[in-house]
């Protein structure tokens, strides 16, 4: 929560927090996400539990803070995590905890910290970034750029899809079940953008949910799980905090069990993160839904982040130089050629075809498939004629990101 305006004047003290700071780095949490007591009873919370809970925060992830001697004043956490970038298994780092205390804010402390974890990325190959932004503006300043949307749904209970039937049967399970962590893991594995939990990001999966919370499970007729959906009913309501599933038939077993629910609740309220409107697949599409941006990323190291990348198979050949500016990371700031060949990219010296001059968070979006080259240039986010824009999203694979994840 730092709205920057000039760089660090002071003298402060920066170093990587470890649980023996817990009490400060969750008193700071604390204050400035105005989180109150009265707010954690009423999740299941008790005494000190929280700030137990996040022991395993300081022992398994990056927690950098800077210190106003030995005054905790500002700090960024980093999870260590996985994610799947059109079939890449992707090492990224997932900035969450960014805060400072109010009077410290305006001394550029926190865009040091921001850049002293971004450096620490790139020296342990974490090639991308993501987190959830406080302020879109502040960290477009900082390269960072939006990658995904959330959409959240109201259906009343007379526009349930009425046709949706599947052969299977629903099971509703603990948090904890195997078949549960598993079909997620199986999800993400074939769901490009999507994050592989580790336990320090089922943790935070369930840090706020309350102890009534539901999983159930969508399993077909061979006793083989493919889909679940996360909710919770509370005044006539049926919240559902995330559905997944790995085909048209879990989709439908899905629906069909909330159907069941018809004579408990009035509505259905809940989010959809595969950046497509529901609207056209109900019988009744006259509901109401909101887009809103979810997920910002930006590419730590381009030329990292290019040997992982994969492209479009069809394509036979064709190289392009990306003049990237980048005014947060000068590792960034630089032309990059890449040569898109049958699925794979290279780096190469070789002479490019075509050439375009665009910024890391512009390149961030696009190679993220948020949204396209043509769509970018258009916009005026690229500068190339329209002959290398149309061959470059003829190169690429083209779809969204689905981020489920507020770490």
């Amino acid at each position: 929560m730092d709205d920057e305006k000039t760089e660090t004047k002071k003298n402060y003290t920066i170093r990587y927090l470890t649980t023996d700071d817990l009490e400060q780095y969750d008193a700071l949490l604390r204050y400035s996400f105005q989180v109150t007591e009265e707010e954690l009873l009423d999740t299941g919370w008790h005494g000190d539990e929280i700030k137990q809970s996040k022991f395993p925060v300081l022992e398994r992830a990056d927690v950098l803070g800077c210190f106003d001697g030995d005054y905790l004043v500002s700090q960024v956490a980093v999870y260590p995590l996985k994610a799947n970038i059109y079939g890449a298994f992707y090492s990224i780092g997932f900035v969450t905890s960014v805060c400072t205390y109010p009077e410290y804010t305006g001394n550029g402390i926190m865009k040091r910290l921001m850049y002293q974890s971004l450096v620490h990325m790139r020296e342990r190959h974490q090639s991308f970034a993501m987190l959830f932004p406080y302020s879109i503006p502040l960290y477009r300043k900082l390269g960072w750029e939006i990658i995904s949307d959330k959409i959240t749904y109201t259906v009343k209970d007379r526009q349930m899809p009425s046709k949706a039937q599947a052969p299977g049967f629903v099971r509703r399970v603990e948090w904890d079940n195997e078949d549960f962590m598993r079909l997620h893991e199986r999800f993400a594995s074939v769901t490009h953008g999507c994050l592989f939990r580790n336990s320090l990001a089922w943790e935070e999966y369930w840090r706020w949910d309350k102890d009534d919370t539901v999983v159930a499970i969508y399993y077909d007729v061979t006793n083989t799980p493919s889909g679940y959906m996360v909710y919770l009913i509370k005044d006539d309501i049926m919240y559902i905090k995330e559905m997944i599933y790995l085909n048209r038939e879990a989709q439908d077993g899905l629906w069909e069990y909330i159907r069941a629910h018809d004579s408990m609740i009035d509505e259905v309220h809940g989010n959809s993160y595969y950046n497509e409107p529901i609207a056209f697949d109900m019988d009744d599409g006259d509901i109401r839904e909101m887009i809103r941006p979810y997920i910002m990323g930006r590419i730590v190291d381009v030329e990292q982040f290019f040997l992982q990348y994969r492209c479009e198979p069809r394509e036979k050949g064709v190289c392009f130089a990306f003049d990237i500016t980048d005014d947060f990371l000068p590792w960034n700031n630089k032309t990059v050629c890449v040569r898109f060949e049958k699925g794979k990219c290279r780096l190469t010296h070789g002479k490019p075809k075509y050439r375009m001059e665009l910024s890391i968070s512009t390149l961030s979006t696009l190679l993220l498939g948020y949204k396209s080259a043509a769509k970018l240039y258009r916009m005026g986010r690229i500068d190339a004629d329209e002959k290398a824009v149309d061959r470059l999203d003829s190169a690429l694979l083209h779809e969204a990101p689905y981020i489920s994840d507020y770490i």
